[in-house]
């Protein structure tokens, strides 16, 4: 196990994640990538605790990510399944678990500050931390995917499930884009990755 976790995650974080998986009982499985979650957490029917991750995260995301779905377990072990998946019992779970890896042997230091802004009130996904989002992404491997925000007024994208939009106005924190085909308006966060397909004239 801890030659997976070497793959996955940094150095340092190693010993204390493969404990929290001892200590829980956890079975870790590392999957192909899922589009709509990085990874998720689910109590089988003999009683195993299984978490899966996407293999193609970057190691920070990967180590977040992980955390993140122990901190269910816990959670739920805790203070039982009627909890709300992301409540404040969840909220707090994850902070504590998080809290002895927010540190410059793990992190990056220019990261350290979104994590810890972050981990002040965790969201349900770090993707809808946008400022978080954008700092990890700088350690993922090259494609050729743009964020929404960074897309010109009026161009063309397409998403990961082929539905083709134009980009319109921003609305509060998020932008209004009209699906090409239906006419239909969608919100999307501003670090939505997507393909562009034509910028606007």
């Amino acid at each position: 196990m801890k030659n997976i976790l070497e793959r996955y995650i940094p150095t340092h974080a190693v010993e204390p994640i493969f404990g929290l998986i001892e200590t829980n009982g956890i079975h870790l499985k590392v999957v192909n990538e899922r589009k709509t979650r990085h990874g998720d957490y689910r109590r089988m029917p003999q009683g195993v605790h299984q978490i899966t991750v996407n293999a193609n995260l970057n190691k920070y995301r990967f180590l977040i990510t992980l955390i993140h779905e122990i901190a269910h377990l816990v959670a739920f072990e805790k203070f039982g399944r009627r909890i709300k998946p992301h409540g404040l019992e969840w909220k707090k779970t994850f902070q504590y678990l998080m809290l002895p890896f927010i540190r410059p042997e793990i992190f990056p230091a220019d990261l350290l500050p979104f994590i810890a802004r972050h981990f002040k009130n965790p969201k349900a996904s770090s993707d809808t931390d946008a400022h978080l989002s954008v700092a990890l992404k700088r350690f993922d491997a090259e494609n050729d995917k743009n964020y929404v925000f960074e897309v010109p007024h009026g161009s063309i994208f397409r998403i990961y499930n082929g539905k083709v939009f134009k980009k319109g106005e921003r609305r509060i924190k998020r932008y209004e884009c009209v699906e090409v085909k239906t006419g239909r308006v969608y919100l999307f966060q501003p670090n939505a990755e997507v393909e562009l397909l034509k910028t606007a004239n």
